[in-house]
C-alpha cells in the first residue's frame, strides 16, 4: 500500500485521506486501487463500524486525473463496484472542499455528508464530452428530478449551502469544522448496535420491507440480548457483533 491513501484508526471509526494535494486528489490508476484495497478491507474488519472519507489539502477530489487518462494506459473502473454496490459498513463523505466529476459520484455512494459551506459539487463530464458514467446519473435518487437534470445537463456545480438544502447534504458548516462534525457523527453510529446498523442501512438503501430470516437474523442475535440487558441494567451495551 502506497502513501496515496492514508488511514488512521479512532476507537470504531476509520478515515481515510485521499492523499494527492498536489493534483487535487484526482483519481488517478495508482490512487483508486488504493482506495479499493483500503474500502474492501475496512468493510471485511469487523473492528471498523464507521468509515469517515475525507482529502488532503483544500479539496475532497477533482475527480478522474484528466491528463493521466489522455495519456491512456492504466484502468480508471476500479472504483465502479463502490460506485454501483456501496458496501455494508456506513461511510461518511467529509468534504474539506470541492466534489467534482468521480469525486462527486463518490460522495453518491457514501452514505452521509458533511461538508464545508464553500465546498462545491457537481458533475461536470459533459463540459469534457462525457457523462458521468460512475454513478452521477443516479443522482435523482438524492435530490428532485429538476435538480438532478440542471446538475447533470450544465455540468455546473452547487454550493454545499445549497446541496444541504436538497437534502444532498447532511451538515453544512466551516471548512474548520467539517472533521470533527463527521468523527462526531461516525461516534454516534459506531456506538449502535453493529448488526442493526448494518441491517438499517441495507433496507433502506434496498427501499424495502426486512424478509423474516432477516429480522430473525438481528433480534436473535447476541447484540440484541446485550442491548436489553444493558437497557435494564442502566449501562452502556458492550456489542459484539454476532
Amino acid at each position: 500500500m502506497s502513501d496515496l491513501v492514508l488511514t488512521e484508526g479512532i476507537g470504531n471509526v476509520l478515515v481515510a485521506t485521499l492523499n494527492r494535494p498536489e493534483a487535487r486528489n484526482a483519481l488517478n490508476p495508482e490512487l483508486i486501487d488504493d482506495l479499493s484495497d483500503v474500502l474492501r478491507e475496512a468493510d471485511a474488519d469487523p473492528a471498523v463500524r464507521v468509515i469517515v472519507l475525507t482529502g488532503a489539502g483544500t479539496v475532497f477530489c477533482a475527480g478522474m486525473d484528466l491528463k493521466a487518462f489522455a495519456k491512456g494506459g492504466g484502468k480508471f473502473d476500479g472504483l465502479v463496484w463502490f460506485f454501483r454496490d456501496g458496501i455494508g459498513t456506513p461511510v461518511i463523505a467529509a468534504l474539506n472542499g470541492s466534489a467534482l466529476g468521480g469525486g462527486f459520484e463518490m460522495v453518491l455512494a457514501c452514505d452521509l455528508v458533511v461538508a464545508a459551506e464553500d465546498a462545491t459539487l457537481g458533475i461536470a463530464e459533459v463540459k469534457r464530452g462525457l457523462f458521468a458514467a460512475g454513478g452521477g446519473t443516479t443522482l435523482a435518487d438524492r435530490v428532485p428530478l429538476a435538480v438532478a437534470l440542471e446538475m447533470g445537463l450544465t455540468g455546473d456545480p452547487v454550493t454545499a449551502t445549497k446541496a444541504e438544502r436538497a437534502g444532498l447534504v447532511n451538515r453544512a458548516v466551516p471548512v474548520d469544522r467539517v472533521r470533527e462534525e463527521a468523527l462526531a457523527l461516525a461516534g454516534r453510529i459506531a456506538a449502535n448496535g453493529p448488526l442493526g446498523v448494518a441491517m438499517t442501512k441495507k433496507l433502506i438503501r434496498e427501499r424495502r420491507w426486512a424478509e423474516p430470516d432477516e429480522v430473525m437474523s438481528v433480534f436473535r442475535s447476541k447484540d440484541a440480548a446485550e442491548g436489553a440487558r444493558a437497557f435494564a441494567e442502566r449501562r452502556t451495551p458492550e456489542w459484539t457483533g454476532s
